[in-house]
């Protein structure tokens, strides 16, 4: 059986973006993984994990912008909890990625990062990676 590792994200704001990127190559370096897939999985229902550009920061203020025009916090929503917004975000984002890895290194594109989105915070939040091999 494969280890499991954990990544903890401590978010700020109620909609966050948080590069997660050298934290899971810190733990492909550590495990001395050569090649084989990092799988990235946000175990919450109100957070995501995605890859996508982290060489422009504005980006991700554009992406939780337009999140939040397709599911606005005050919408009228069945879920008493207050926090529909953000499930129906997670929904939309996904919690899962699957990086390659190539010598020793996570396989992004030159402008790609792993990006971890709050959408229900502050929280103290984590993420899970294991490796296949």
């Amino acid at each position: 059986m494969r280890k499991l590792f954990e990544i903890p994200v401590k978010t700020r704001s109620r909609n966050e973006v948080i590069d997660v990127t050298e934290k899971v190559q810190a733990i492909v370096s550590k495990e001395n993984i050569e090649s084989g897939a990092c799988i990235v999985f946000c175990p919450h229902t109100t957070a995501a994990v995605i890859v996508n550009e982290n060489h422009d920061t504005s980006l991700a203020d554009d992406i939780l912008a337009n999140l939040s025009e397709i599911a606005p916090k005050n919408a009228k929503y069945s879920h008493l909890e207050g926090n529909a917004d953000a499930h129906i975000k997670t929904a939309l984002v996904g919690g899962t990625v699957l990086i390659p890895i190539e010598n020793k290194k996570i396989a992004l594109g030159r402008w790609q990062g792993c990006l971890f989105l709050e959408f229900d915070g502050p929280r103290q939040r984590r993420l899970l990676v294991q490796f296949i091999i």
